[in-house]
């Protein structure tokens, strides 16, 4: 029974996260369906809700483009379906024809991938359920202008909060690379290779967190852009725009310096002792940029515990004479300097804040 209650459990929460886009998606079908029928007068809208939830079924970043591709997509495979069924009949080998000659005409127009599916499915539509005696191409191009704008519309009404869907993506970034910088640090501290070996495998499975993150940014710009009740929202996720690009450099010069670290084990060079403390500082500071970001300011708190941790970058206090040991030297500067940028300084600012190599 534990068993059942905790899949039931699971099962719910994953209903609840996907709730809105249901609800979006159900009420664009409905009003898609009257807009047409009731305002523009078409008997059998077929398009216009199949339209509202295609539009709505795409990841938000896309959808503003997605509107047209669903519009030109419908037309060339109506206009071929049309052209041709009237012609040849409805039939198998009729069918194939029709879905060729349209993928094929949205192709040669430049379309994407996503118009030459739209283009093939219209075909089959208009060739099997929709002959052309049941409305005119026309109108069905206009039933999927009216399903896309319909679900455009919804999504400005009722949208989702981007700042949650941001800082749930940013939990599980800026996680990876706090989790990867302490492990490097006890890594080189129990000198396990091991352990090292294991950090440098998950750093390399990391790019999905990476493109899940901006896509949530992406997602979240168009929300603030087009839902007047989330325009409030846009400073903030400017920020976390800003960390992007940098907190994705600092996970790829983890990884270097995991590789080179792995390598100095090996060769049994010796490590300075202050480097673990270094990277687990570093770690602590990507905790407290996710929550200062969190919360909406500018992370200047981060600012101070990443320059706090730069004192040890010099030559004097994190030295080193095997080479692995200086290409991590060079690999934890370069980390403070994408930390830095993380935090809305520039390249130029966050190297000029960083003490010399040479200096004391």
């Amino acid at each position: 029974m534990g068993a059942v209650r905790e899949e039931i459990t699971r099962r719910l929460k994953r209903w609840r996260g996907t709730a809105l886009p249901i609800a979006q998606s159900a009420l664009s079908a409905g009003l898609a369906w009257l807009v047409a029928t009731s305002l523009i007068g078409h008997e059998h809208p077929f398009f216009a809700p199949i339209a509202a939830v295609v539009c709505l079924g795409v990841s938000l970043g896309q959808r503003l483009r997605r509107v047209g591709e669903l519009v030109v997509g419908v037309s060339v495979g109506v206009g071929v379906g049309d052209a041709l069924v009237g012609w040849i009949g409805s039939g198998p080998w009729q069918i194939a024809l029709v879905v060729a000659l349209a993928m094929s005409g949205a192709v040669l127009l430049d379309g994407g991938a996503v118009i030459a599916l739209q283009a093939g499915s219209s075909a089959v539509l208009v060739a099997t359920l929709l002959p052309p005696e049941t409305g005119g191409g026309l109108d069905r191009m206009v039933d999927a202008l009216i399903g896309g704008l319909v679900g455009l519309a919804v999504t400005a009404l009722l949208p989702a909060n981007p700042l949650i869907v941001a800082q749930r993506q940013a939990k599980q970034l800026f996680g990876e690379l706090a989790t990867a910088l302490r492990g490097v640090a006890t890594a080189v501290s129990e000198q396990d290779l091991v352990k090292a070996a294991g950090v440098l495998s998950q750093l390399r499975s990391t790019q999905t967190a990476v493109d899940d993150f901006k896509g949530a940014l992406k997602t979240g710009g168009e929300i603030a852009t087009i839902a007047p009740i989330r325009w409030r929202s846009k400073d903030e996720l400017g920020r976390y725009k800003t960390a992007a690009s940098p907190i994705d450099y600092a996970l790829r010069n983890t990884r270097v310096l995991a590789r080179r670290a792995l390598a100095a084990l090996r060769a049994k060079e010796d490590m300075p002792e202050t480097l673990p403390d270094v990277l687990r500082r570093y770690a602590d500071a990507v905790d407290m940029l996710r929550t200062e970001l969190s919360r909406g300011v500018t992370p200047v708190e981060t600012r101070k515990a990443i320059r706090d941790a730069a004192q040890y970058l010099t030559a004097r206090h994190l030295g080193g004479d095997g080479f692995s040991t200086k290409v991590v030297l060079a690999q934890i500067r370069s980390i403070a300097v994408d930390l830095l940028q993380a935090t809305g300084l520039s390249r130029a600012e966050a190297a000029e804040s960083l003490p010399s190599l040479t200096g004391g």
